[in-house]
């Protein structure tokens, strides 16, 4: 059994050299775990809280019998499972510090003759490497602006077609940014796995290239964008995109208009203070007589006080701004990434 620093590891190409398994238990996993990696537990939850008021109560030793107790007859079971993740290649564990569980997984997967690796100072140790890592690197981030319905997360992925380097946020937060974002999406990940998530895709990318990012608030619906890349985020330039209301409300009957008209009402009570109460009853009467675009129109009246109001107070140097009379499917790429090139290279 060898044991590895997380700067070492994450320098690799992990996900090809080795099988990552993290022997923490499922709740620990399901809050937040390093991409690629599979749960083996050593212990389930319960049996990891009896093993806590065990240590709190009669001491080490005895929650060390304790934890023996739990883990001697599922011993056999743990390397053939192991073994089948492993699919011939080496093993690499993790824990939550590096020290007990991935210690003793590790002693026994080595025992029983698998090639194994154990990460020092495990997932708590990762993260830091991994916000080091995103502070330190001097990302070349463009931020895609533009008012609510303007289809900048479409226009990221023509982008992406066209041989940019993108980050979709919104993806990886399952959520659209706004009180309407939740629609259509499944739950949310925890932040710490919004972060990690985060971290793979940072790291698949060439930092010496723009990376185009959607101009976002801190948050995506409960997820909170890590203050590390945040920080990147606030000082990049931005390039914004204008195109006429009747395009964007286009845009927003579309990609919302499938959806339950009780989800919709529960999102336009979400703003129906700031909205106001004679917009919000139009709203509601619109949604209830199928009249999508007046709904439409009247959620743009309360995004777009808010968009300008946070376009005024950003501190991201505006590089560009780009008006456009047709839809984003026919808008031509060539001078936004032109402009983000430019402002790079010079």
């Amino acid at each position: 059994m060898k044991f590895i620093s997380p700067d070492i590891f994450l320098r690799k190409d992990s996900g090809e050299q080795t099988q990552l398994l993290d022997v923490r238990t499922p709740k620990e996993f399901e809050e937040g775990h390093i991409h690629s990696a599979v749960n083996l537990p050593l212990f389930t939850d319960e049996e990891r809280a009896i093993i806590g008021t065990t240590y709190k109560q009669k001491g080490k030793r005895q929650a060390i019998l304790e934890g023996l107790a739990f883990t001697g007859p599922r011993m056999a079971d743990m390397v053939r499972e192991a073994s089948k993740l492993s699919g011939g290649k080496p093993l690499t564990l993790y824990c939550w510090r590096g020290g007990m569980r991935s210690g003793s997984v590790g002693w026994l997967l080595d025992t029983a003759g698998l090639d194994i690796q154990v990460i020092r100072g495990g997932y708590k140790a990762l993260r830091k490497e991994m916000r080091k890592t995103i502070s330190d690197t001097p990302w070349k981030i463009v931020l895609l602006g533009g008012r609510t319905g303007s289809g900048k997360t479409h226009l990221l992925h023509r982008l992406k077609e066209a041989g940019e380097q993108i980050i979709d946020l919104e993806h990886l937060a399952h959520h659209k940014g706004s009180a309407f974002g939740w629609i259509g999406e499944s739950g949310q990940p925890s932040t710490a796995q919004f972060f990690n998530d985060l971290y793979y895709i940072l790291s698949t990318l060439d930092s010496s290239r723009p990376i185009w990012v959607e101009a976002e608030s801190s948050n995506i619906g409960k997820v909170r964008i890590p203050e590390e890349f945040w920080k990147h985020m606030q000082k990049a330039p931005r390039i914004d995109i204008r195109i006429p209301e009747t395009i964007r409300i286009r845009h927003l009957v579309k990609d919302y208009g499938e959806y339950k008209i009780e989800d919709l009402i529960q999102a336009f009570t979400v703003i129906r203070k700031r909205l106001g109460g004679d917009n919000f009853k139009q709203a509601i009467e619109g949604l209830q007589r199928g009249d999508l675009d007046t709904a439409a129109r009247l959620a743009l009246y309360y995004y777009d006080k808010t968009y300008d109001y946070s376009r005024e107070h950003s501190p991201n140097p505006a590089l560009a701004t780009f008006d456009y009379n047709v839809d984003w499917k026919t808008l031509d790429l060539a001078p936004l990434i032109r402009k983000a090139k430019n402002h790079f290279h010079g």
